[in-house]
Order: structure tokens, then sequence, then C-alpha cells
């Protein structure tokens, strides 16, 4: 098997914590500047604490004793899969089964019950959980649509999933998570949906059923990269928790590229901690976080 170029120039163990007491500021602007070229993420001077303790895992990872060392190795082309590490680092991937439910309650309620009656002219529906991290906001989605569409589903679904972190994305595909992460799915949904995965002494896991998994397509996605990868428009797309991270000229960039990728009537939505109030786009606000592109 061969071994990347980070294991070749491995070092020597670094100490519990770095020997230097903080990124210097030269290099946090190396690193400012890296993040948003990659992702767009925009960090600003209250990111450093939290820059500072996702690169002390970095650190311990490659075996690098310094900041200083870290971020000139990162400046080689050897460090090129390390940047792709740092990206997966810096992202903030917290999530959790059912967050924010009101939104699964419009899908349940409002929008499924459309596009069943023939709101979009055709006999499917597709959805996008546009930054997926490890799966549970795609996966509640397809509970709520399995749950609604019946078996067999009264029209065929299917979600794309995507996500900038590769590491995030393969749990989203593995499916498996503990059961403590199922608190807030109602059991019969858990029994309906998923299957124990482990029967390991003080190991309790469970992976969404092959059946419901084979509705998902996965992909490593840079929201503001190159062209989707999407042949067909969505019905629904979750951004949920994204564009906080961004300055406003790359919020209203990705707004117009999701609209863009929305079929008429679609909807977006958001998280609800954002708006896109001030944010120029061609949507209409439904309610709180939910917007609809026009007809």
């Amino acid at each position: 098997m061969a071994f990347s170029l980070l294991h070749r120039h491995r070092h020597p163990a670094p100490p519990a914590e770095p020997a230097e007491k903080g990124i210097s500021d030269k290099d946090y602007g190396f690193i400012r500047d890296l993040v948003y070229q990659r992702s767009r993420i925009n960090l600003g001077e209250n990111k450093r604490e939290l820059v500072n303790a996702r690169l002390v895992k970095r650190l311990r990872a490659t075996g690098l004793p310094t900041y200083a060392a870290y971020i000139a190795f990162i400046r080689t082309p050897a460090g090129d899969e390390e940047r792709m590490h740092l990206i997966d680092a810096i992202s903030t991937n917290h999530t959790s089964f059912m967050r924010e439910i009101d939104h699964f309650r419009f899908l349940s309620r409002e929008i499924l019950p459309a596009a069943v009656q023939g709101a979009y002219r055709e006999n499917e529906f597709r959805m996008w959980s546009a930054a997926s991290s490890t799966g549970e906001e795609a996966y509640s989605a397809g509970l709520v649509m399995a749950n609604a569409l019946g078996e067999p589903p009264k029209m065929r679904w299917t979600c794309d999933c995507s996500d900038i972190s590769t590491r995030v994305l393969q749990t989203a595909k593995n499916a498996t998570y503990d059961a403590s992460r199922l608190q807030q799915v109602p059991p019969d949904w858990v029994r309906r949906y998923f299957t124990q995965a482990s029967t390991k002494p003080g190991e309790s896991l469970f992976q969404v059923r092959p059946e419901l998994r084979a509705h998902y397509r996965f992909h490593h996605l840079n929201l503001l990269g190159a062209a989707y990868p999407f042949t067909k428009p969505f019905h629904l797309i979750f951004c949920r928790n994204v564009m906080i991270y961004f300055d406003r000229p790359t919020q209203e960039e990705l707004v117009d590229r999701l609209t863009r990728i929305l079929a008429p009537g679609g909807y977006l939505l958001i998280g609800h901690a954002e708006s896109l109030t001030g944010v120029k786009n061609q949507l209409k606000n439904v309610r709180p976080a939910i917007y609809r592109k026009p007809e």
C-alpha cells in the first residue's frame, strides 16, 4: 500500500501542547486566506481560539511540533493532502437528528402533500442536503419522506448529500449512529427504518436500513467551487447554518447559485439563526428560514 507524502515526512510526536502559546499574526493571516480560498469560510479575529484548538489536533495527527512548523509544511507541495485535512478540521460540523424540527414539520404537512397532488408536474421529488455533515439532516428528511409517502411510496424521491469535508461525508455514507444520537427520532421510526449494527457489550449502534439508504447519493463538493454535478433541479434544498460563516458577497453568490438549481416553486431552507434580509435574492419568504422560488 502506498503511503502519502505526509506519512513519509512524519516527525516525532509533539508534547501534549504545542510549544507556542498561540499562532502568530502572520501565520493566522495565512490560515485565514487559505481557508477563505478553499471554502469561502470567513474567519475573523474572534475565530482565533477556535483555529488554535483545531490546529492542536492537526499537530498531533501530523507529528509536527509547532504551529510554525505546521504552517511551513502546508505551504509546500507535499502539504496538499494536509490542506484538505485542515479544511475538514476548521469546518464546523455540528448536527443532529430532527434539528430545527419546524422544517421537518413543514416538509411533512405542506411540501409533500402538494408534491403528491402534482404541484411539480412530475412523479419524482428531489431534495439536496447541501451541507450534509455526518448525515443526520438528510436522513431526518428521509424518515419524514418514508413515513409520509408509505410503502411502496406514493412517488419516487431522491436525496443528494454534499459536504466540503470528506471525513464527515464518509460518516454520512456509512449511516451508522450511536443510539444516543437517535433520542429525537420517534421510537417507531427507529424500529422501522434502522437496524441494530453492533452487538458488542457496551456498544449500541444503529444503521439506516438499506432500502432507505438506496434513495441517497453523496458528493464531495465545495458549494462555491466548480459547477454543480446535478442534471435536474431540486424541489427542496437544505442549506442550513452555512451562510453564517460567509461574508455578504459570498452569501449572495451562494443564494444565487442555489436559486438557479431550484425548480420553480421549490423551497430553500436555511438555519433559524440565518436570514436573507439584506441579501440580494429572487426568493419569497414563506416562513422564518423558509424561502420559495416563484413558479
